[in-house]
């Protein structure tokens, strides 16, 4: 039984066709820039920008993918949990689409995406939203506040200038660099798919931390002495300990099959239940 077991899951991680999949042209990557400007259509608190995301490769899938049964297997494993900057994320489809093309392992697939694509968030940020858009808006008001109307045209110009470069180009380039390195990924696919996995874990444990809000305002008296619990016990033990705890629960009840709708009501009960106990 644990033979088979582990037979089922390896196979579940290898495509059955092993040929390499056919080249992808300068139209399917477009098709997939301008596809991917539609990545948070459907943004959803359990699977972020997954559907998304689907939308944007599925076209490149079908052509590599001609074995229906792998065409479904690569599907199913693209709706996981995603999140990476929209105006970025054209650079992840490109590595991922050379690595399907290439037939790795589902898993290092899955591991690549998502620790390419975190990153980016961060970085699309700063990049856009903290520098560029800043700029071009300052620039474009200030043309605006003497009453031209250059002053918009400024903005809606130059600022989809760099965002519409880097969308198509880094597509392109991403999806060349892919194809490049694929020798040595294959090469080093076990040890690719480890360290992106760390990655991965460490990206999703400062995830936990950042946006899992769970405190508890409950103290401890002893004549004279109260002790907050939260920043004298479990800060000093390790900070973000309760929504450590809460996220492991969390995968526990998934893992039991619980849905998102009863998750999304415990969590509110916990809450409200907390609140009124005087301890959250």
């Amino acid at each position: 039984m644990e033979s088979k077991a582990r037979q089922s899951v390896q196979n579940d991680n290898v495509y059955e066709d092993q040929t390499m999949g056919t080249e992808l042209t300068k139209s399917d990557i477009n098709t997939m820039a301008w596809r991917s400007l539609l990545l948070q259509a459907s943004f959803n608190y359990e699977r972020m920008q997954a559907a998304g995301w689907l939308y944007g490769i599925s076209p490149a899938l079908r052509k590599i993918h001609t074995n229906k049964a792998d065409l479904s297997k690569a599907m199913k494993g693209h709706l996981g949990f995603f999140n990476t900057h929209p105006f970025l994320v054209t650079f992840v489809m490109g590595i991922v689409l050379a690595m399907e093309r290439s037939k790795q392992e589902v898993n290092a697939i899955q591991s690549t995406k998502i620790a390419v694509g975190a990153p980016l968030g961060g970085i699309g940020d700063a990049l856009f939203w903290f520098t560029l858009l800043p700029i071009c808006g300052g620039i474009g008001a200030s043309l605006a506040l003497q009453g031209s109307i250059l002053g918009a045209i400024f903005f809606f110009v130059v600022f989809n200038i760099v965002h519409f470069g880097l969308r198509f180009g880094l597509a392109h380039y991403a999806y060349k660099m892919g194809v490049a390195a694929i020798p040595t990924i294959k090469a080093n696919t076990k040890k690719v798919s480890h360290a992106a996995s760390m990655i991965g874990m460490t990206v999703i444990g400062a995830l936990v931390a950042t946006y899992i809000r769970f405190q508890t305002t409950a103290e401890i008296t002893a004549g004279d002495a109260v002790v907050k619990v939260q920043a004298d016990v479990l800060d000093k033990l390790m900070p973000a300990f309760l929504p450590l705890v809460y996220t492991l629960l969390m995968y526990y009840l998934v893992k039991r099959n619980w849905s998102p709708l009863r998750l999304i009501i415990l969590t509110v009960v916990i809450g409200i239940g907390g609140r009124f106990a005087g301890i959250l």
